[in-house]
């Protein structure tokens, strides 16, 4: 119970007196005059004051709230002990006001004050406070601070309260000040706070997004899927957000105030939150939640997680809220899937979204300038920029005043520390709309992420220091490849590319390109082109349906499409182990040839790579790049081309017994295949899914033969009835990135004999 005391600070003898503000300061009371001290000799009976209405405790009436605000999943809402209320602003929600007695409006007069709990100094005029009188029933407050009469029975006082629309995302205490009118005064602090949210379900609210749908899926919905692997075989990858469980939402609170350094109204702005947001996850510039790590040796990732072993954002956000430390380690994927939590926890609608061939342009020239010797290979010391085989951001749904209401929408932002902003490691939001139209000067940003996926690629040769630079190719369509997200209420993948830019080879395409070029700060001169030859023609010939474990072939094609001259042409054609960031590893294998292609020839050549060949040279994600560099002896005509190429993992089949149902517990079975000629060592799955309140982890007890299954069973008790996702990640010391999910639909107790809709696992 909150304390009672005496207060006079708030009051002036006998009347209200408050103003209304602009938009976001509230119903604010003067500073007034205290009233004399009363005596309290005639005035005081039993530590209260005689007839003064006297606040006993509060209901935060978490169910019906819960429900209208779509908050009742947080877990600050259903624990046991100390129940804390989580609403939305912009949103009336009810108090339960247990007093002393009934409540008269002709002799009783109530205030609330909410104010910020974490702010010392705080005010109405930076809006981290507001004092609110009681209203009557009907009393229009449209965008503002709120306290309305709604009924009353016996001495319990229903009152219908709404945070302005504009308001602090914080968590607020409360006073309720009493005051008999005319005479003495009591004031209430209750001792939890009430969080109050961003809301995408109010038109008033920066963040609203009309659809329902789209709310269900980027406020609310838990589980999802990140999209990894190359441009030509995609992997789904699951994801637990858990953005309602335990330490999340007080996490997210305060890595905007602690980390951020979001001060003041600026914790009302959605955008001011989201950039604050992008540089609070990585661990550059402010000590923030994850360490990134893209080491190629798996001894890189002592001392921590190796990214591929997340399932989720839950075991991350509570490891780092404990220890207020940042925790290892991330690659790009896990600052989305963490970025993806802390805006949906806060209010914020967002969504993770993959490019392939990803741009990583360094030097903001819009162009990424590959420079390579005479046998193909990337000079690191004279290449600052690079191609990911695939990058992961976020975008976040928001109005932007500050440039327009047509850049309102999605908006691309970016946890991933790449390049710095404003002297952080952070990007965005930039405008979706403004990337599309190659409005670059539009904030925040936009420059980077229209060059992340729209950006022409240059393969230069270097022939020595004396030696200009030869062109050898220009590539510009194949950066920002096939962005993808997960669709709306479905598993599966929704191509996006189009709301990033034109189709390529289209006129909008080149437009919008040369658009962009001209209002860059950072532009210089092409020089040395190939002179123009198409005689002979090469294509790569790839299957894309290759498991781990099995041997491939690479095909070059190549044609001599002149029907009179004879073309001698020597190459290498190569195959490297590849980062997903675009960072070579170990050469696999690479084989020579010269041939002469008569007139109207085609040949091919063809290079074997055995499991033998590639398996100790894999890095983490199985990833290879496949790279033909050919001359045209007798024209002086160098070609060079790549491509991405990945074997595919085995997925894990997870399946459940009988029909769940909310708060009863049933049994998951997960296996999945040893798919290599070796046994499998030191296998452990990792597990997060409804229920669990932290990510649970089993090791088995033998080694996995070849052709045999790996397996393991466990028990989960869904808190609450709806879909729900299981996650799932297996390693080994031989095989890494195996994961796996299941999406299925809890019931609720009293229909357990209705049957429950379960979506099967899919192919990943």
């Amino acid at each position: 119970m909150g304390a009672v005391k005496s207060k006079f600070a708030r009051w002036y003898p006998g009347q209200w007196s408050c103003c209304r503000g602009i938009r976001g300061d509230s119903y604010d009371l003067k500073e007034l005059p205290r009233p004399p001290q009363l005596d309290p000799s005639n005035d005081v009976i039993d530590g209260t004051r005689q007839g003064v209405l006297s606040v006993q405790n509060i209901d935060f009436c978490t169910d019906i709230n819960g429900e209208h605000h779509h908050t009742s999943r947080y877990n600050l809402m259903t624990r046991d002990e100390k129940k804390c209320l989580v609403v939305r602003r912009g949103q009336p929600f009810t108090l339960d006001l247990l007093l002393n007695r009934a409540y008269d409006p002709d002799k009783d007069a109530i205030s609330f004050i909410f104010y910020v709990s974490d702010i010392e100094k705080r005010g109405p005029s930076d809006g981290t406070s507001a004092a609110v009188p009681l209203l009557e029933r009907g009393s229009e407050t449209v965008g503002l601070w709120s306290a309305v009469y709604e009924s009353q029975v016996d001495s319990h006082l229903m009152v219908s309260v709404t945070a302005a629309a504009d308001c602090m995302v914080a968590a607020w205490k409360v006073d309720i000040d009493t005051k008999l009118i005319g005479g003495s005064s009591l004031s209430y602090t209750h001792p939890l706070p009430i969080y109050v949210l961003f809301n995408p379900w109010c038109l008033n609210d920066s963040v609203y997004m009309p659809g329902e749908s789209h709310r269900d899926e980027y406020v609310l919905e838990q589980g999802g899927l990140m999209f990894r692997g190359v441009y030509n075989i995609i992997k789904p990858t699951p994801w637990n957000y858990a953005q309602f469980e335990k330490d999340v939402l007080d996490c997210a609170l305060y890595l905007v105030r602690e980390v951020g350094k979001v001060t003041g109204s600026g914790r009302s702005s959605a955008i001011r939150t989201a950039r604050a947001l992008s540089a609070a996850v990585n661990v550059q510039d402010d000590n923030g939640v994850l360490f990134g790590n893209w080491g190629k040796e798996l001894s890189d990732y002592d001392g921590g997680t190796h990214p591929l072993k997340w399932v989720g954002s839950l075991a991350i956000l509570q490891r780092f809220y404990e220890k207020k430390k940042p925790v290892k380690y991330a690659q790009c994927w896990v600052y989305a899937g963490i970025l993806t939590t802390i805006c949906r926890a806060l209010g914020i609608p967002c969504r993770p979204v993959t490019g392939y061939d990803a741009a990583h342009d360094s030097q903001g020239s819009l162009t990424i300038d590959i420079i390579m010797d005479e046998e193909g290979n990337t000079m690191d010391e004279f290449t600052r920029d690079s191609v990911w085989n695939y990058h992961v951001w976020n975008e976040v749904w928001m109005e932007r005043p500050d440039l327009g209401p047509q850049y309102g929408g999605w908006q691309a932002l970016d946890a991933t520390p790449q390049e710095t902003s404003e002297d952080k490691f952070r990007c965005g939001p930039a405008s979706l709309k403004a990337i599309l139209d190659g409005e670059l000067q539009r904030p925040y940003d936009a420059t980077y992420v229209f060059a992340q996926v729209n950006a022409d690629k240059i393969l230069w040769k270097y022939s020595g220091e004396i030696q200009p630079l030869k062109l050898m190719a220009r590539d510009t369509t194949s950066i920002g490849q096939n962005i993808s997200t997960k669709a709306i209420g479905r598993m599966e993948r929704e191509d996006i590319t189009d709301t990033y830019k034109y189709p390529e080879r289209t006129r909008e395409e080149r437009m919008t390109m040369e658009k962009a070029l001209r209002k860059s700060e950072n532009i210089f001169a092409r020089y040395y082109l190939n002179d123009a030859f198409n005689d002979v023609t090469f294509e790569f010939d790839l299957r894309d349906d290759i498991k781990i474990g099995q041997d491939f072939s690479v095909v070059l094609h190549m044609k001599n499409r002149s029907t009179i001259n004879e073309h001698q042409v020597k190459g290498t054609l190569r195959v490297d182990t590849v980062t997903y960031a675009g960072v070579t590893g170990d050469g696999v294998k690479r084989y020579e040839f010269d041939m002469k292609l008569k007139p109207e020839q085609k040949e091919k050549v063809q290079m074997l790579v055995t499991f033998d060949d590639y398996f100790k040279k894999l890095i983490d994600q199985a990833s290879f790049n496949i790279a033909c560099l050919v001359t045209i002896v007798d024209r002086k005509f160098d070609y060079f081309a790549q491509d991405d190429f990945r074997v595919r993992n085995p997925d894990i089949k997870i399946t459940i017994d009988g029909k769940p149902v909310s708060r009863q517990e049933f049994t998951v079975h997960i296996k999945v295949e040893n798919p290599l000629p070796i046994p499998l060592k030191n296998g452990k799955f990792y597990i997060q899914g409804p229920g669990l309140d932290e990510q649970l982890r089993i090791a088995l007890d033998e080694n996995v033969a070849p052709g045999t299954f790996a397996t393991a069973n466990f028990k989960l008790t869904p808190p609450w009835a709806g879909r729900h996702q299981i996650s799932a990640k297996f390693t080994s010391k031989e095989i890494r990135d195996i994961d796996g999910f299941l999406s299925f639909i809890v019931s609720m107790p009293e229909t357990n004999g209705v049957s429950s809709e379960t979506v099967e696992t899919r192919q990943i």
